[in-house]
């Protein structure tokens, strides 16, 4: 198949945005003479005058003659799905090389480690907007699905059937959802229906999978819109049902409210998304309200702080531990400490310690972070924040006139000495 290919006089993309590392990745593949183009989600940003936020290539490159290209910038992972990340500082550039599969099966996809053309390639993924490769040195858009076309119309379709490709990958599910709430997308008939067909099949999916789709939605800005999308659709039932059972009651509807606020957080500062466990903690907060005025103060009791902390434990296991998604532990455990340490901040009791020692503990930051959103949700609480706040920063403030020598210096070697510099910071 011929595809249909837009010059840089039928777009108007700037080529300003596109990551230098990513052009420096394509060029070094070009050289060794092998195709490389920009895919996926970074052309589908750039057609509708977005910022991409990754930047993946797709070549003809094998895994291994990658690594021989860029050698210790590479890491190579995965055994099913194998691929390369190039890595620049902090920043990894992922890069697949082209694959081929049975886009008609219905079978779960197991393994993908199958190489192919870039025409196959672009019929194994999941949508038509996902579907467009971008040369930076011709600024040619390469399209062998219709993909600009849906790009321009804001159609979200899928590549193939779309009851066989959410069969073969769950996760898709749940990543069309997402561009509907991100993009502002419509989905087609044939999608809506496949979706409702075979949403009961997301719990064959890789939960670390599902769970990384629904944190980095959390992270995007429109974690409220994609929540609503996930009841609307009945997938929220399916992997979180109790949570799911929560959102429906007058008390669940406040975890909207935390989701708006996350969102106006994340949309001004893209950049710096908020710890996952304060994401997590925004989802759990009016729960472990709910517990404690059911459990005590609607009995006339007021509970202690051990009460309050197996109360948060309580509650996690309940919405989130016990569905379809495995949390990380270590997850889970910060948004415990998260949870039970706002019960420090306004007590029950209305009592405030004088000097609290709570305060030093490492992730106390994480659980201050929390208690300024519940500020913004209930602007009451403003005055207290600002003074927990004001008492943080006076305790970790270093004491006037403390002075703390340089460090040592190591002292170089003869060998190391005579290094030239270049070849020392290479």
């Amino acid at each position: 198949m011929l595809p249909k290919t837009y010059l840089a006089s039928d777009h108007d993309i700037d080529s300003r945005l596109i990551d230098e590392d990513a052009l420096y990745v394509i060029e070094t593949l070009r050289n060794a003479g092998h195709k490389a183009y920009l895919v996926g989600g970074s052309v589908r940003d750039l057609l509708t005058k977005k910022t991409p936020k990754d930047f993946d290539i797709s070549t003809s490159a094998k895994p291994e003659e990658i690594k021989a290209l860029f050698q210790r910038r590479c890491l190579l992972i995965g055994r099913r799905f194998r691929l390369a990340h190039i890595r620049f500082g902090h920043k990894v550039i992922e890069v697949a090389t082209f694959r081929s599969g049975d886009t008609d099966s219905q079978d779960l996809i197991t393994h993908d480690n199958r190489w192919g053309t870039e025409e196959e390639d672009v019929m194994r993924r999941d949508f038509t907007i996902n579907g467009l490769f971008y040369d930076p040195s011709s600024h040619i858009v390469i399209d062998y699905v219709g993909g600009w076309e849906d790009t321009r119309k804001g159609i979200l379709r899928s590549i193939g059937d779309p009851l066989n490709r959410f069969r073969q990958d769950p996760v898709r599910m749940i990543r069309i959802l997402k561009f509907i709430a991100r993009l502002g997308f419509k989905m087609s008939k044939d999608c809506a229906d496949a979706l409702q067909a075979c949403k009961t099949e997301i719990v064959k999916s890789s939960p670390s999978r599902l769970l990384e789709e629904v944190l980095k939605m959390m992270e995007s800005g429109f974690s409220f819109e994609f929540f609503k999308l996930l009841s609307a659709f009945g997938i929220l039932e399916l992997i979180f049902p109790d949570l799911y059972r929560f959102l429906k009651t007058k008390k669940g509807d406040e975890v909207y409210h935390y989701l708006r606020i996350i969102d106006q957080v994340h949309r001004k500062h893209p950049k710096a998304p908020l710890d996952r466990s304060i994401l997590v903690s925004c989802l759990l907060y009016p729960a472990l309200e709910q517990e404690i005025e059911n459990e005590y103060i609607a009995k006339g009791t007021k509970p202690h702080l051990g009460q309050i902390i197996f109360a948060s434990t309580d509650v996690i296991k309940n919405l989130i531990t016990h569905s379809f998604s495995h949390f990380p532990r270590r997850l889970t455990h910060l948004a415990s400490y998260i949870l039970s340490t706002q019960y420090r901040f306004t007590p029950l009791t209305g009592k405030r310690h004088a000097k609290p020692k709570f305060t030093s503990h490492k992730e106390f930051p994480l659980a201050l972070t929390f208690f300024k959103l519940r500020a913004v949700f209930n602007p009451t609480l403003t005055e207290t924040y600002e003074s927990w706040k004001k008492f943080h920063q006076q305790k970790t403030r270093p004491a006037r006139g403390a002075h703390h020598p340089p460090p040592k210096r190591r002292q170089a070697t003869d060998e190391e000495s005579t290094v030239p510099e270049k070849e020392a910071i290479s």
